[in-house]
């Protein structure tokens, strides 16, 4: 399975389903149909794409626009990028600024204001239902629950993995361990986030003139 095959699949556990329990049941059915290079394989391009999405300036552009800023929340915020499809992914990770533009995240955001203005507050106890949070943590294990599902041991993919120099952390990436990649700069600097995140800068300033 190469990088198509990859995304293939991501998108097709999308058209097949419609909750996000079903996409991974979905997703995990279908690899354990498939050679155990092939499982190998998906869990490699998993990594790196998730990889490309681990920069510092995506993870500015989930600070500012989901006001959230945790590494763990950023990782599984990357696996919900995925989840969106390989044309989003590539768009985002090429021009972080390009997330709010998005139309799965300003449904998103639409419907937060809607609920923090009061009226949807009565109707539901949080803003996001499960399946529709810009967190997708559950995308991630798809590879582990298949080599349980066909008796391997998930130390073995790791093995798989390392052997084709992959890293299996996060940020993903050979020899680092943590945080993201790219040139750190000061997200209280409002002039460096307008030069950095034009689009995101202009929709926090109309939200909140």
């Amino acid at each position: 399975m190469d990088i198509d095959g990859f995304w293939e699949l991501i998108e097709r556990s999308a058209r097949e389903t419609d909750t996000r329990k079903a996409r991974l049941a979905w997703l995990e059915n279908e690899l354990s149909q498939r050679s155990v290079e092939d499982i190998v394989d998906y869990y490699a391009a998993l990594k790196i794409t998730q990889s490309r999405g681990c920069t510092v300036d995506l993870y500015a552009a989930y600070w500012f626009v989901f006001q959230k800023g945790s590494l763990d929340g950023f990782e599984y915020f990357v696996s919900w990028l995925i989840s969106l499809g390989r044309s989003i992914f590539e768009q985002v990770a090429d021009c972080p600024d390009r997330l709010i533009e998005v139309p799965e995240v300003l449904r998103l955001l639409e419907k937060e204001a809607s609920y923090y203005s009061g009226s949807a507050r009565s109707l539901q106890p949080r803003a996001w239902t499960d399946d529709e949070d810009p967190e997708f943590e559950g995308l991630a294990y798809v590879p582990y629950h298949v080599y349980e599902k066909i008796g391997r041991d998930v130390e073995d993919l790791h093995e798989a993995l390392r052997a084709r120099t992959v890293g299996d952390g996060f940020p993903l990436i050979p020899g680092v361990t943590e945080g993201p990649r790219g040139e750190q700069w000061d997200f209280d600097d409002d002039q460096e986030v307008r030069r950095r995140l034009p689009r995101i800068a202009r929709y926090r300033e109309l939200q909140d003139p």
